[in-house]
């Protein structure tokens, strides 16, 4: 990951910049292959970059639902499907590249109806992957490797019924400067059944849960002395409640 020479090498990302933006498209869960039934689609591959906008919720007009749902079992995994342009799931083409490196998390919102909510409610977040200084890998690398998937569980004792999933990477090529963090995030219709039932745990809005300056948005990650990634949002909610 790391260059010799990082004037030239940000010079180059700004030429991949188009090509590497990607999206959140299809989902799954075991052997059901859900692909966008469920999937509040962007217009585009395009990233969000305003930490303070109302796309940052579901991007843009992903406050609007759609007809269907994925419906699947508390305790389930549940993965969530990442690539570069909209149908392609091709697995000879990286999820996102251009040297796009950052998190990947996973955020849930209980809600009355999942086709109409607006996602101006509460979230939880039920996983996530920031960097790992030893093997020098990011999220988005785990993406790339797993033909742009990510698998988490479904909390077991959380109430069952409607809920938005919001998967998100954070691309960090030029976050060494405010506004240069991209923000890649799709919202995913789901209907939970069974489970153990118990209360929700404490949540975050989104707006709100990310400052522009945070240490995880506001980073430099080609400098020398990076080693440690400061992962933004709340924490990933206690075990208990898988």
């Amino acid at each position: 990951m790391k260059s010799s020479t990082p004037a030239l090498f940000a010079a180059g990302l700004l030429a991949q910049h188009a090509a590497a933006h990607s999206i959140f498209q299809q989902a799954s869960s075991g052997s059901t292959d859900f692909d966008t039934l469920c999937t509040r689609m962007p217009p585009n591959n395009s990233p969000v970059t305003s930490v303070t906008s109302g796309d940052m919720t579901c991007n843009v007009g992903g406050t609007k639902g759609v007809s269907g749902f994925c419906e699947v079992n508390a305790g389930d995994e549940f993965t969530v499907e990442m690539h570069a342009q909209p149908g392609d799931r091709s697995c000879a083409n990286e999820a996102i590249g251009g040297n796009h490196f950052g998190p990947v998390l996973i955020y849930m919102s209980k809600v009355d109806d999942a086709s109409t909510a607006d996602g101006s409610g509460d979230w939880f977040k039920v996983d996530e992957f920031g960097y790992d200084a030893s093997t020098k890998t990011w999220g988005t690398d785990k993406l790339n490797e797993n033909c742009g998937k990510r698998t988490f569980k479904i909390p077991s004792h959380i109430p069952a019924g409607d809920y938005l999933v919001r998967a998100e990477a954070i691309a960090l090529h030029t976050a060494n400067q405010p506004g240069g963090a991209q923000f890649y995030m799709s919202c995913y219709q789901v209907r939970i059944s069974g489970g153990e039932g118990g209360q929700l745990p404490a949540g975050v809005k989104i707006p709100g849960a990310y400052s522009a300056n945070d240490p995880g948005i506001l980073v430099d990650i080609w400098g020398n002395d990076f080693n440690e990634y400061v992962i933004p949002g709340p924490p990933v909610i206690d075990s208990s409640y898988f």
